[in-house]
Parts: structure tokens; sequence; C-alpha cells
């Protein structure tokens, strides 16, 4: 009971906190309008890119053998127990201009750092992984009999994976999806330090937050519970996959 009290109060708090006076008021606060537009646009290409990459990954990892597998496979958790002060450092010297692959970006005319596409980027590295553990365990956990059956069938592997195994996965991917959305949306340290936090250009939800709690508080708490509130959803959206996948009822 005392560990519940421990996580809810404080979430309490910030809707306790809010002025309903002011609430409407600040719902229309421009700052806090670009953010969530920001947040949201930026979050949603995001989560579609991590999809796009870290499905064939995990796929990959969950049905073959090869040397250094496990040195791989631990590399792309990473980012999960990596402080988002490191992630943004890292992001730096990989694709600043005078970063690692700065040379050959700015060949290009291309510049990361302080462009909406360096909020992506941050955003699909701390949060890929998420998706990708959904997926790897998803296909780990298809059963061998019904893909092996599908292959006497066809001798497109590439048919197999998209009627049978992506099918039989679904609902575990789509909640890694809707985690990596959701960790996208709140992500914050790499931001900060790799795109930086310009108004309409890379300000998102968090960072929105880090800046009006100083200036203004009010708003500042506005948008923290818009947070919270869509934290939630994505939570008992999860819950509710989960619940189907298992059979899980409830009363």
């Amino acid at each position: 009971m005392i560990f519940i009290l421990f996580i809810s109060i404080p979430i309490l708090a910030v809707f306790l906190g809010i002025d309903p006076s002011q609430a409407s008021s600040q719902l229309r606060n421009p700052q806090i309008l670009n953010a969530i537009t920001l947040g949201l646009l930026t979050s949603a290409i995001a989560t579609v890119a991590s999809f796009v990459f870290a499905v064939p990954t995990a796929y990959l990892l969950a049905t073959r053998k090869f040397p250094g597998k496990a040195v791989i496979d631990t590399i792309m958790d990473i980012p999960i127990v990596l402080p988002p002060a490191v992630a943004g450092v890292a992001l730096l010297l990989a694709f600043a201009p005078k970063g690692l692959l700065g040379p050959l970006l700015n060949s290009i005319g291309l510049t990361l750092p302080g462009s909406t596409i360096a909020v992506v980027l941050a955003q699909m590295f701390v949060a890929s992984p998420f998706i990708l553990r959904s997926a790897k365990t998803a296909f780990e956990n298809v059963n061998p009999d019904i893909i092996n059956s599908a292959k006497i069938l066809t001798d497109s592997h590439l048919r197999v994976f998209f009627t049978v195994t992506l099918p039989l996965s679904t609902r575990q991917i789509l909640s890694g999806v809707m985690m990596t959305w959701a960790r996208s949306m709140g992500e914050f340290g790499a931001t900060l330090m790799f795109a930086g936090n310009l108004p309409g250009i890379t300000q998102t939800m968090p960072l929105a937050i880090y800046l009006l709690l100083a200036q203004d508080p009010s708003a500042a708490l506005v948008l923290s519970a818009i947070m919270i509130a869509f934290s939630f959803s994505i939570l008992i959206a999860v819950k509710l996959l989960e619940q189907k996948k298992y059979g899980v009822k409830h009363d």
C-alpha cells in the first residue's frame, strides 16, 4: 500500500496543482499547442521508422544463428538503460558536423543538430528497442510447426513471413509499437543534447515543460497532465492487448 501511494501521490499532485480557471486558456497557449503538435508528429515518424527497421532485425535475431549474435543482441538493448544525456552525447559524436559521420552529411548539405530530424533520430534511438524486444519475443513464441507447415505449401520465405509469422505476432508487436510511441513522446535528455530546445523546431512536450516550469508553471502543469493522460491511455491499451492475447478476464 505504501508503494502504491508513493507512485500515485506525485501523479495526483500534478492534477491537483492545476488551476481550473486557467486550464482552458492554457490549452490555447501557442507554445503548448506547438509542443503537442511537434511531439505527435516526431514521435509518430520515429515509431514508424522504428517499426520498419526493428521488425526485420528482430526476425533476424529470433530465427537465425550467426557469430556475434549475442553481442549484437546486447548492443541493441543498450539504449534502454543508457542515461539520456549519454545517448545525446553519442548522437552528437556520430552525427554532428564534426562527428564521425559529420563530413559525409556535410557533403550532402545536411546538418542534423538543431533540426526536427534530430528530434526524430533521438526518439528513435532511445525508443526503438521496445518494439525490437516485443517483436523478437513474438517471433520466438510462434509455433515452429506452423511455420514448417507453411513452408511446405510455398517456397517463398517472404510470403510465409507476411501471411503466417507476422499475423501470429501482431498483438505483441502492436504492444511494442505503442510503448515505442509513448517512449518517443516522453523523450527528453537525448533530444535536448542532440537537437536543442527550439520552439516550433525541436521543442517537444517534455522540453516545453522544462522551459515553462520557470516561465509559466501553470502551463507546465497542464502540459504535464496531458502527458500523464497520454501515458496512462497507452498503458491501458497495452494491457488490453495482453489480456486478449492470453485470454485473461478481469472482473
